[in-house]
């Protein structure tokens, strides 16, 4: 049980995330188990405004000026920053215990690492951090003591069922749904339509991220992210496509048992984990799953069909740059398919034509981590020549 009140940054409280954090802090009955220092939004002022006043932060930060002036003229006690130098300053708490990345991009990855050279925890919903910079962050993380403690479903569920023992690891099982094309041919996937990729079966998610799970894009990050999170090589990360989407990710210990992590589908779980860690108190509690008239099926995934999740595994075993480069390509690729630019099948051909042509830097800084995020997006949006 939690003792003393831990002081909580959130970035991005206006997202999916970050609601449904506050959200899990407003359901505790104790609370004085969290205090919210700081939190940051992009541009939902009027719901950032209505959490602040919830929540009373001494310190925020908005993504546009005329929004951070907006919300300093009816808080004037608080504290208001203002963008990216912004996000690294509200990071930049030493008060602060544990820090919750709700952003999406890269915006995340600077403040992560303020965070960590002030020893906070860090509770991580950003798949950008670890793609890019893992060996960085990890490498920090361990100097100081760091813990970063999962909020995907998929990692929190290989915390759950490893209770932190990873060294008694054999291998980890991270499963996909599978998205909207697990039974349509490579044909078929290459020809759909935006309307028909984002009409995930299970989950109602933004854009893009349904776009990356429809081609298994998403696998591919999570896999990077384990192999950072769990310290473990990409030859004991396996992906299998689960449709039922009710065993979250599983374990299998070096005796050869398999723990796994079973439950109707709900995000306040990892984050009250993650938040709570090694305890598990919850605030919220997600509907029982029944194990009755229940059919859990499992397959192999079609490296042929979804050759971005292949691409993804070749990416990180290469590491260096490498990520970062099919990281930064696959996100203009996805929105460029969502305006109609290009058609689904070059999203991978996209991807696999940067990854060839790059120049792997191994063990680069976070200058040249940026530098080639940069090249790469501003070459895949046409804007510098091949």
């Amino acid at each position: 049980m939690h003792t003393t009140t831990k002081n909580l940054v959130i970035l991005g409280s206006t997202g999916s995330i970050g609601t449904q954090t506050l959200e899990v802090l407003e359901g505790f009955q104790n609370k004085e188990l969290f205090n919210v220092l700081g939190m940051s939004c992009g541009n939902n002022i009027g719901l950032f405004i209505e959490q602040i006043k919830k929540f009373h932060p001494k310190k925020v930060c908005v993504g546009t000026k005329e929004g951070a002036k907006e919300v300093k003229s009816i808080f004037p006690k608080i504290e208001v920053l203002c963008g990216e130098e912004g996000l690294i300053e509200l990071a930049d708490d030493k008060n602060a215990d544990i820090m919750l990345t709700g952003t999406s991009g890269c915006v995340a990855l600077k403040p992560t690492l303020k965070a960590i050279e002030n020893c906070t925890d860090i509770a991580l919903a950003n798949k950008e951090t670890l793609v890019m910079a893992g060996d960085i962050v990890t490498k920090a993380a361990k100097a100081n003591g760091v813990k970063i403690l999962p909020v995907d479903s998929e990692h929190s569920a290989i915390l759950q069922s490893s209770n932190g023992n990873f060294d008694l690891l054999n291998k980890i099982i991270i499963t996909a749904s599978g998205g909207p094309f697990l039974h349509k041919t490579k044909a078929e996937i290459e020809n759909a339509t935006c309307a028909e990729a984002l009409n995930h079966p299970r989950w109602n998610m933004g854009k893009k991220i349904t776009i990356d799970s429809a081609t298994l894009m998403n696998k591919g990050l999570e896999v990077i992210e384990a192999h950072h999170l769990f310290n473990l090589p990409y030859e004991k990360i396996e992906v299998v496509i689960h449709p039922e989407s009710l065993v979250h990710s599983a374990v299998e210990f070096k005796d050869g048992s398999t723990v796994a992590q079973i439950g109707t589908p709900s995000m306040h779980i990892p984050i009250q984990y993650a938040l709570t860690y090694p305890s598990r108190e919850f605030g919220i509690k997600s509907n029982s799953f029944s194990f009755l008239g229940q059919t859990l099926t499992f397959e192999k995934p079609d490296f042929e069909k979804f050759p971005c999740l292949k691409l993804a595994f070749e990416a990180g075993k290469t590491g260096g740059t490498l990520p970062v480069v099919l990281n930064a390509a696959n996100e203009i690729a996805v929105h460029k398919f969502l305006r109609g630019e290009i058609g689904m099948g070059e999203i991978f051909k996209t991807v696999e034509r940067e990854i060839e042509r790059h120049n792997v830097i191994q063990n680069p800084t976070l200058d040249e981590i940026f530098e080639v995020d940069k090249e790469i997006r501003a070459r895949v949006l046409g804007k510098i020549s091949a």
